[in-house]
């Protein structure tokens, strides 16, 4: 039995598109596993706190010296890091923001990426930083408002949540990420239609892929 963590972060609700389709993505992966367990959290609604200069001092501190508001600074963090530990399949619903992710995603981000927890770092290494997460895959859900800011799109260039996303879940361990991408929620009608439909096909894709792959294992 695996378990998987949703995590949302879009503020809108009935209008969002990748709480919509991270919805979708969720139904049809427990239709084909429903041993697995599935932990929601709302980073749109409830979003994490931003990092603070007592946060960043007890993080630096090794575990033995911290003071119990040190460890009481991290303990939302290492609750994070705990239910991202705990999990094997993460599926993100994240609207663009400005060409990058939310701020409510970004605060998440800041709370699990930690020295010590995520990732270790040596000074003295050919290779300082190691990550500490492993075996896990990905899914993200894009919403943008525009379309074509996926690879080979004309506003690839403009795209900064892939790169970021890639970037940050690689640097702790998490390498094997698809990206489903539905756009023109600014120009709505057919269009909109029309990319919210293909990304509906690439869902079924993965999570009929999930499927196929636990058939032939």
């Amino acid at each position: 039995m695996a378990q998987l963590l949703q995590l949302d972060a879009s503020p809108r609700r009935s209008r969002s598109h990748t709480r919509t389709l991270v919805a979708e993505f969720v139904a049809r992966w427990s239709e084909g596993r429903p041993g697995d367990r599935v932990i929601r959290r709302d980073l749109g609604h409830e979003p994490p706190p931003h990092i603070t200069e007592d946060w960043i001092a007890a993080a630096f501190t090794p575990p033995s010296r911290r003071t119990p508001p040190m460890r009481a600074a991290l303990a939302y963090s290492d609750q994070l890091v705990d239910e991202l530990f705990a999990a094997d399949v993460l599926v993100l619903g994240v609207p663009m923001y400005n060409f990058g992710v939310p701020a409510m995603l970004k605060a998440y981000i800041d709370q699990i990426v930690r020295v010590g927890r995520t990732f270790s770092f040596d000074p003295a290494a050919a290779a300082p930083y190691t990550p500490l997460t492993s075996g896990k895959r990905a899914f993200v859900i894009v919403g943008t408002g525009d379309a074509g800011y996926e690879t080979g799109g004309p506003l690839a260039s403009m795209n900064h949540v892939e790169p970021y996303l890639r970037t940050a879940l690689g640097f702790i361990g998490i390498d094997d990420v698809e990206f489903v991408y539905t756009g023109n929620d600014e120009f709505g009608g057919e269009r909109l239609q029309r990319s919210l439909e293909r990304a509906r096909n690439r869902v079924a894709d993965l999570t009929g892929e999930r499927q196929a792959a636990e058939v032939a294992g």
